[in-house]
């Protein structure tokens, strides 16, 4: 490159220094019969006229210059972008740990709440030993000799549905007694409060199945009232006991999004908080396995119609004022009803299951157990015991889908641990 400018520097010399001999001769003549002038005018004007072609030299090399370092730069740069880019260690971005239902990734989270929750996606043993106690397997056989051995005194409205009423005993203590034209009703109500103390879950009320006979010294004191509430005789009711200072309960916020979860960084708040979410990881398991269609479905359904609906209380669920103890309300939906609208009704469902990877340890164990033994049916089924002949026992097809709401439940859990190992 540097040969190329030297010669083309020679060669335009040559060139501007031959026109110069050719002006300096065509240009005496002109002056032929004019006064010579002196030789310092002369000297200037051949000065003028040997710098000016030089000048004109340098400036057509400069710019000649300037061009061929531009275009050198330009072929230069692209490859040297080239090799650095082969050598270049940099990787591309990696894509962010979506925590919605949707878009979780198959990579794990890491928890961040070692006291909170524990091996991934349980509770920990700080929030389960706040949890209110609830009602158990006691509690539930002592109402069931309870309702048979102590009178009814008082039937009065109440207790929701025209023809469910409130019942005051002898001691005062009052139940509420679900009655039903349709027996079904009645199977699911029952059927799910047994299956909630299979599970070891807590939260609903003492129930158990009662038949209306006025003659019967449970019922002989209040026989008017019986026909005024309009029952029939021999007709299967189920009694619950009856709570008192019960609250509306709210939604989680973390559920009323359409990108609705309880993962483990939606498990924040106070004892009370944590403690309320951790009744919800419950309630939206057992729900799920009842297909029960008049509590959180019911606003999810009614979405299409009112968009604040998630903002609302939930429905058929109270909180105890006493104990921050979340009453599960009004399960009569639940494994009959419920199973045969799973076509309309199971997206909900599988919605809320879905959003859910925060688990108790004790209600997962529970599920297993269900889920491997196979016959659920028949172990609820022996709940009744001598009661069986006042309703029919859970029908084959109920306990065929249990079982498969069952393995779903199991596979949601599976997936949960795969999102969030220990």
């Amino acid at each position: 490159m540097l040969r190329f400018f030297l010669g083309t520097l020679s060669v335009l010399h040559l060139h501007q220094c031959h026109r110069l001999r050719i002006i300096s001769h065509s240009v005496l003549p002109v002056f032929e019969g004019v006064p010579a002038p002196d030789d310092a005018v002369m000297q200037a004007t051949l000065w003028r006229l040997r710098t000016f072609p030089m000048r004109r030299t340098v400036y057509l090399l400069t710019a000649l210059v300037a061009f061929c370092l531009g275009l050198s730069l330009g072929l230069a740069i692209p490859v040297y972008i080239r090799l650095d880019l082969r050598n270049s260690t940099v990787r591309p971005p990696q894509p962010e740990h979506f925590v919605s239902v949707s878009f979780l990734s198959d990579n794990s989270v890491e928890d961040t709440r070692p006291s909170t929750v524990v091996d991934g996606i349980f509770w920990g043993e700080q929030v389960e030993a706040a949890l209110p106690t609830g009602y158990g397997e006691p509690e539930a056989e002592r109402w069931r000799r309870f309702i048979k051995s102590n009178p009814v005194v008082k039937i009065e409205e109440g207790c929701g549905r025209m023809q469910n009423r409130l019942l005051t005993f002898e001691d005062g203590t009052k139940a509420c007694c679900r009655y039903r034209q349709n027996t079904d009703q009645i199977q699911g109500e029952l059927f799910s409060f047994y299956l909630g103390q299979l599970l070891g879950i807590t939260n609903l009320a003492p129930s158990a199945l009662g038949v209306v006979q006025s003659r019967d010294p449970v019922w002989s004191k209040v026989r008017s009232q019986i026909n005024l509430a309009q029952w029939a005789e021999e007709r299967p009711v189920v009694l619950t006991k009856y709570v008192d200072n019960l609250g509306p309960a709210q939604i989680p916020k973390s559920l009323r999004t359409p990108a609705r979860k309880l993962h483990p960084q939606d498990v924040q708040g106070d004892k009370e908080r944590l403690i309320e979410l951790a009744q919800w990881s419950d309630l939206i398991v057992f729900d799920y396995l009842t297909a029960n269609l008049d509590r959180i479905v019911n606003n999810l359904y009614n979405l299409q119609w009112n968009p604040g609906m998630m903002d609302a209380p939930a429905h058929n669920l109270a909180k105890s004022s006493k104990s921050n103890l979340l009453l599960f309300l009004d399960n009569e939906s639940g494994l009959l009803h419920g199973y045969r609208l799973l076509d309309k009704y199971e997206s909900y469902h599988s919605v809320l299951l879905n959003a859910l990877c925060v688990f108790r340890r004790s209600t997962v164990e529970m599920v297993e157990k269900l889920r491997r033994s196979g016959n659920v049916g028949d172990i609820l089924n022996s709940r009744l015991s001598s009661e069986r002949d006042a309703i029919p026992g859970l029908p084959d097809k109920s306990a065929r889908i249990l079982n498969d709401r069952l393995n779903r439940v199991h596979d949601q859990v599976e997936w949960c641990k795969k999102q969030y190992p220990r």
